[in-house]
């Protein structure tokens, strides 16, 4: 058995909370577990580290876990907040001397190049950030010494990717999930699922529909990711979910199976 550890990084919607002149009580809340960053999480294996996104709040994110080492990120898809951090690969490109590795699909590709375009110039800038782009799509793929699973889901119709690391599986951004990829979901120690809230949304799950999955695939803990102010406080939500499912929060850690 390999132990892996995952640590919450943000746990907000793409606003984040609190909401910028936001009055409602979640974002006036003073518990520490309602301030939530963009969503974000950082993966730890022997000889790996890694995260999955990096959007506007990865800068304080990297700060406050106290990271100081970084092999390679994942995203999920283009959207500016699992992206919009990513010029701070910087100070991971100064630690390494090289270009630093980010795992993506060729559409997110685009967006990266659209978005940082003065990092894949001819001639660039000194000092802007550099990438080594490996591309992803659906399915198994090598990280280092371990397999993991890129899983589909669609948030509306835009393709995003979660992961299965081992008996861990984090899925943000998802609206709709085909039966054959549920198939890679079951038998998990570990699942991180977005949850906007509990009205009907176009492109992301809402409380119903996300506990509908978890009974579907019945993993043994899950934790509801990517939540929204209108969701809200955190005390109280959590008081009202079934005794497997818990809101996560910035700084959460998990420790869980990696069994290829």
């Amino acid at each position: 058995m390999t132990a892996g550890k995952l640590t919450i990084l943000g746990s907000g919607t793409s606003q984040g909370v609190p909401v910028i002149a936001c009055q409602c009580p979640t974002c006036q809340s003073s518990d520490p577990k309602d301030k939530r960053l963009r969503s974000s999480v950082l993966i730890e294996l022997p000889e790996l580290t890694f995260a999955i996104d990096a959007g506007p709040d990865f800068r304080q994110q990297m700060l406050r876990a106290k990271v100081q080492h970084l092999d390679c990120i994942l995203l999920t898809h283009e959207h500016k907040d699992h992206i919009a951090g990513l010029d701070d690969v910087r100070a991971f490109n100064y630690r390494r001397q090289a270009d630093f590795p980010i795992y993506c699909t060729p559409k997110v590709e685009t967006a990266l190049k659209r978005e940082f375009y003065y990092a894949f110039e001819e001639n660039p800038y000194p000092g802007v950030p550099r990438f080594e782009i490996i591309k992803l799509q659906k399915g198994r793929f090598e990280l280092g010494n371990y397999a993991i699973e890129a899983i589909e889901v669609w948030h509306h119709k835009m393709q995003v990717l979660g992961f299965r690391i081992g008996k861990l599986a984090y899925i943000t951004d998802a609206k709709t999930i085909t039966k054959v990829e549920k198939l890679k979901l079951l038998n998990l120690d570990v699942l991180i699922i977005n949850t906007l809230h509990e009205q009907t949304h176009l492109s992301h799950f809402n409380l119903e529909e996300a506990l509908q999955l978890i009974a579907e695939i019945q993993p043994e803990q899950s934790y509801l990711t990517h939540i929204s102010h209108l969701f809200g406080l955190h005390e109280k939500v959590n008081s009202t979910l079934p005794p497997n499912v818990s809101l996560a929060f910035d700084g959460l850690e998990l420790s869980f199976d990696f069994s290829d």
